[in-house]
């Protein structure tokens, strides 16, 4: 069974940036597509961005211009530059992955990481 674990989050001022780590353990990311959700107090999660085993990205419109999501097959990773940060940035950040191709913005992922909190104080 593949799990997800979620880096890199942590307290940034305004206009600050993070880089944002999903790794796997049982299993490699290489032909998966991965995606980034968020999830903020009393929301609903967020897309956020997803890439493809093409490496054809996605992103959510709140984000775009931004953030960056990339993925280096040789370490199995896939990461999250995230720039110019907001407060309204502020959530848990979730990875997710798929064997399949999802469409973006869809939550139809197979398997799920624990989340990492992302702060960003004004």
């Amino acid at each position: 069974q593949m799990q997800l674990v979620e880096s890199g989050g942590g307290l940034v001022q305004a206009g600050g940036s993070l880089r944002l780590s999903c790794a796997a353990s049982g299993g490699m990311l290489t032909r998966f597509t991965v995606g980034w959700f968020r999830q903020a107090p009393g929301k609903e999660p967020e897309f956020v961005a997803n890439i493809n085993r093409w490496y054809s990205t996605y992103y959510g419109d709140s984000v775009k211009g931004r953030f960056t999501i990339t993925r280096d097959n040789a370490l199995s990773t896939v990461s999250l530059q995230m720039n110019s940060l907001k407060p309204e940035d502020t959530g848990v950040y979730y990875c997710s992955a798929d064997p399949g191709v999802v469409s973006p913005g869809t939550r139809e992922y197979d398997y799920w990481g624990q989340g990492t909190q992302v702060t960003v104080s004004s």
